[in-house]
């Protein structure tokens, strides 16, 4: 497993754009008893070797509960690194689709590391920046390499950049905001307490559960999973940039963003030993830029211009702590409502990322 982990690094050698994960999250992340995805999941990893030596690897992937909330035959594949080799992606890709289909899968889809709630997608435009948090990068020719292997698109996910000053100071969003709070009587917005985290996340995980159900590609996070992620961004979050909404002292909607913590994974390597923590707490004051990471409202109170309010309460709060821009990702490709509100924001449409998909049955 310590080689499958580490081959990223064999095939972003100097890249400036690639940001290299922590090694022990990456372990974490696979592990059948720390990740709790692994619960409803399985996964089986494989290495390509030439003469001894390692040129790709791959995951095939198998999740239960998408099977079950969609209906359909669909396995996936992730974790998908290879040098630039084209006949190296075609045997790693023959060999997942295989393995699911000796299992009795009839698609192939990814690549998912490993599902949705995590990092998904090939980036597909924005090769010129590092990626955000939480957010991939890799490199063109897999691109190529997918559709010569017979993957087609199955949908495409969007990154857009604002600068948070346009948006806090500019006025757009303060006439709508006192529009709101007139629409919906008992509506208050405030910021996560964090002495309270937990009641926070489980309000938190039902309005996303139900706002994101119809999505491509949802599939509902479980409890052990909510509280996984939960104990993964706790030490990330800042109060501010977690916004709830209630009506009458009843959750209603959410926001949550994150200070973009890839500006300061770039600078550690992978590593987290002493040396490499005092850098992280240095690097982490000079971060500019904050994530959108996820926002949910709940249906009766969709359409109302809450998630407007929570743009507003979010961006001012991020502009008096020094950020300057936020990415809004992702948003499906065909979710045209968040596209506009992006827009309507000064938003600019800055990357995109490719999941594909191959018929395997």
């Amino acid at each position: 497993m310590n080689e499958f982990i580490r081959f990223p690094w064999k095939v972003y050698q100097g890249n400036p754009n690639w940001v290299p994960p922590l090694k022990s999250e990456v372990k974490s992340l696979l592990s059948k008893k720390k990740n709790p995805f692994f619960h409803h999941a399985e996964a089986a990893c494989f290495l390509a070797r030439r003469n001894g030596v390692t040129v790709g690897r791959i995951a095939a992937i198998i999740d239960h509960n998408h099977i079950e909330f969609h209906n359909e035959q669909a396995g996936f594949f992730g974790f998908f690194e290879c040098l630039p080799d084209c006949e190296v992606a075609r045997e790693l890709l023959g060999t997942a689709a295989r393995w699911l289909k000796e299992r009795g899968f009839e698609i192939m889809r990814g690549p998912m590391n490993p599902s949705t709630n995590d990092e998904c997608g090939f980036l597909l435009e924005g090769f010129d920046s590092p990626p955000m948090i939480m957010m991939t990068y890799t490199p063109a020719y897999y691109l190529e390499y997918m559709e010569r292997c017979g993957l087609t698109k199955a949908r495409d996910l969007y990154a857009y950049i604002v600068v948070i000053r346009d948006v806090a100071a500019g006025g757009r969003l303060e006439k709508l905001a006192a529009a709101v709070k007139a629409r919906i009587p008992g509506l208050t917005v405030r910021p996560a307490v964090m002495k309270q985290f937990q009641r926070e996340v489980d309000a938190v995980k039902v309005i996303y559960n139900s706002a994101w159900s119809h999505n491509w590609g949802f599939v509902p996070m479980t409890d052990a999973e909510t509280g996984a992620m939960a104990k993964k961004l706790k030490p990330l979050i800042v109060p501010e940039l977690m916004i709830m909404a209630e009506v009458n002292g009843k959750p209603a909607a959410f926001f949550v963003a994150v200070p973009d913590y890839n500006q300061v994974l770039g600078k550690i390597n992978g590593r987290l030993g002493p040396v490499e923590f005092a850098k992280f707490l240095w690097y982490s004051r000079k971060i500019s830029d904050i994530r959108i990471l996820t926002m949910g409202v709940k249906e009766e109170y969709r359409k109302k211009g809450i998630e407007g309010l929570l743009y507003l309460e979010a961006f001012k709060a991020a502009m008096k702590k020094g950020y300057e821009r936020a990415e809004m990702s992702w948003i499906l490709e065909d979710n045209l409502l968040m596209q506009r509100g992006c827009e309507l924001m000064g938003g600019q449409l800055y990357k995109k990322y490719r999941i594909y998909e191959k018929k395997i049955s």
